[in-house]
C-alpha cells in the first residue's frame, strides 16, 4: 500500500495497531490550534506558569507542531491508563497525617520510557504497512500541547482542571504523539461532558483552580513539590498537607473517574510500598537509599533535596509526636539551606526550636 492512498483506511489501521499494542484509545488530529495559543500567551502574560521559564522559550513552537517539526500535517495522540490497582485507597492516605501521599501516576515506574517505546512500536508498524515516512514521537518530551491535541482527536475533553476527561475512563491516564507528514483524516473532538460541576475546583487544596479551565500553577501542589525548585511559600506549606510528590485531589473529587479501569500495566503498579508508606520511614532514607528504592521512578527526577524538603513540609504538618521531632532534628544540620529552612519551620509548627 502506498503511502497517501487509503487514508481512511490507514487511520483506522493505526487505531486498531495501537490497541493491539496496548493503548486503550488512539486519535489524529489537525495541526491548527489558535485558540489554545491566545489562552496560553495569556496565561503565560499572567505569570501563572511560575518557575517553568521552559513553557515560555520555544515560543510558537508549542502550539504550531509544524514550527517543531517542520512537514508536521497531522498528530496521532494515544492514550495509556495508568491507575494502579491494589493500591491503598487515596483518601484513606490523604486523611492519615503521618502517612506519605505520592500521585498515583509515580507510585510505579517512570512512564516516559515505556510509552515512547510503545509510541515507536506503532510508527514501525505504519512504516511496515507503507514504508519510511517523516514522524517524531514525544512523551511529555517537548514543547507540545497533548491535552489540546488529545482534545481535538476525539480523545476526551478538557475539564475544568484542566486535565483530559474521558466518560468511559477518567482522567487516569498518559496521552503521548506521534507527529507525522501523513494526510490522515482526523477525528471529531469529543463533546464537553463538565456541565455545571465545579467539584474539582472546590477541592483544590490551595485554590490553584482560580476559574473553570484556568489554572494557577503557583498555587499548584504538582508544581510546588515537582517543578519548584527553591522554597515553598511559608503561607502554602500548610495547605500541603502530606502530599509529597504531586496532588490527585481534583482528579479524587471528579466524578467521572468512577468509571475509571485499573491499569493492567505492571510497570504502574505500586513499588517500594509508595501507595502507603510512613512519612518518618521517608524521611530517614539517605541520600544512596533514595536513588536505589527510587531507580526508575519518576519521583528520583527531583533529586534528593527536594525530596526532604516536601517530607519536612508533610512532617511539619502531622501531629506532633516525639518520634517527629526526632526525624526532624536529626536533619537540622543537614548541608543544604533549602532543607535546613524547611526543617526550622517544621520543628517550630510543633512548638520546637531548630
Amino acid at each position: 500500500m502506498m503511502r497517501g492512498m487509503h487514508s481512511p483506511q490507514l487511520a483506522t489501521r493505526i487505531k486498531t495497531w495501537g490497541q493491539a499494542l496496548g493503548f486503550q484509545a488512539v486519535g489524529i488530529a489537525g495541526v491548527e490550534l489558535p485558540q489554545a495559543e491566545t489562552r496560553l500567551l495569556e496565561w503565560l502574560a499572567a505569570g501563572r506558569h511560575g518557575a517553568m521559564d521552559y513553557m515560555v522559550k520555544h515560543g510558537t513552537k508549542r502550539t504550531r507542531p509544524a514550527e517543531l517539526v517542520p512537514g508536521t500535517l497531522r498528530v496521532i495522540s494515544a492514550r495509556l491508563d495508568y491507575q494502579p490497582p491494589q493500591t491503598r485507597a487515596s483518601w484513606d492516605v490523604l486523611h492519615d497525617p503521618t502517612r506519605a501521599f505520592i500521585s498515583r501516576y509515580a507510585v510505579g515506574r517512570d512512564y516516559h520510557k515505556l510509552m515512547r517505546s510503545r509510541l515507536q512500536r506503532l510508527a514501525d508498524r505504519i512504516t511496515q504497512e507503507i514504508g519510511a515516512f517523516h514522524y517524531r514521537v514525544f512523551t511529555d518530551s517537548a514543547p507540545v500541547m497533548e491535552v489540546e491535541l488529545a482534545q481535538l482527536a476525539g480523545l476526551g475533553w478538557r475539564g475544568k482542571h484542566t486535565l483530559l476527561l474521558q466518560r468511559e475512563h477518567g482522567s487516569w491516564f498518559f496521552l503521548g504523539e506521534i507527529y507525522t507528514d501523513l494526510d490522515l483524516p482526523v477525528d471529531k473532538p469529543t463533546e464537553n461532558h463538565c456541565g455545571t460541576c465545579q467539584a474539582c475546583i472546590d477541592i483544590c487544596p490551595t485554590g490553584a483552580i482560580v476559574a473553570p479551565y484556568e489554572l494557577d500553577a503557583r498555587r499548584c501542589i504538582s508544581y510546588l513539590t515537582i517543578e519548584h525548585k527553591s522554597a515553598i511559600p511559608e503561607e502554602l506549606r500548610p495547605l500541603l498537607g502530606n502530599r509529597i510528590y504531586g496532588c490527585d485531589d481534583c482528579q479524587l473529587a471528579c466524578p467521572w473517574n468512577k468509571f475509571a479501569q485499573p491499569t493492567q500495566e505492571a510497570d504502574f503498579h505500586p513499588r517500594q510500598g509508595l501507595d502507603d508508606v510512613a512519612l518518618i520511614d521517608l524521611f530517614n532514607w539517605d541520600e544512596t537509599a533514595f536513588d536505589t528504592r527510587l531507580a526508575g521512578s519518576a519521583i528520583r527526577r527531583i533529586g534528593y533535596e527536594q525530596w526532604l524538603r516536601n517530607i519536612a513540609v508533610a512532617l511539619g504538618n502531622a501531629p506532633t509526636t516525639p518520634e517527629i521531632v526526632r526525624a526532624l532534628q536529626a536533619r537540622c544540620d543537614h548541608p543544604s539551606i533549602l532543607v535546613r529552612e524547611h526543617v526550622a519551620w517544621a520543628l517550630a509548627r510543633h512548638g520546637v526550636p531548630a
